[in-house]
């Protein structure tokens, strides 16, 4: 079992790093003209989208292992479980969020500031943080 948790750790892990880097490459995309230094950045958020897809996946997997198979969260007292799965949908909605977001600079209609994409990367760092609290104190 702590094999698995390990690597739901791990992964968990690197799927939030890249739900915090891709709206950062949109904050560069929001305030970059048309030209090399666009599509470079395009190239690269699509990549890491992929990417972080592949890593929510994997995520997704050992936690649900850990759950089906293990008992982690099951049963009375864990409410605690429940709050963190309807954060973990929040969480792949803003992924999917993320998505949309960068088909529209695909298609030259981005029509949001660098400012708001500022703000918006900030979302998954209060997520996280709540997720991470939730899993560690069990509030309730």
């Amino acid at each position: 079992m702590l094999w698995i948790k390990a690597l739901h750790i791990v992964f968990v892990m690197s799927w939030f790093a890249g739900l915090f880097y891709l709206p950062r490459i949109f904050v560069n995309l929001a305030e970059e003209g048309p030209g090399m230094a666009t599509e470079r950045l395009l190239k690269m958020a699509r990549k890491l989208y992929r990417f972080t897809l592949m890593l929510s996946a994997l995520a997704l997997i050992f936690g649900l292992v850990l759950y089906l198979w293990y008992g982690i969260g099951r049963g009375p007292g864990n409410g605690w479980m429940h709050a963190k799965l309807g954060l973990v949908v929040l969480i792949l909605g803003y992924q999917h969020a993320c998505g949309s977001l960068l088909k529209k600079f695909e298609h030259g209609i981005n029509k949001r500031s660098h400012v708001w994409y500022r703000y918006f990367n900030e979302i998954p760092v209060v997520m996280l943080l709540i997720v991470v609290c939730l899993v560690v104190v069990k509030p309730f």
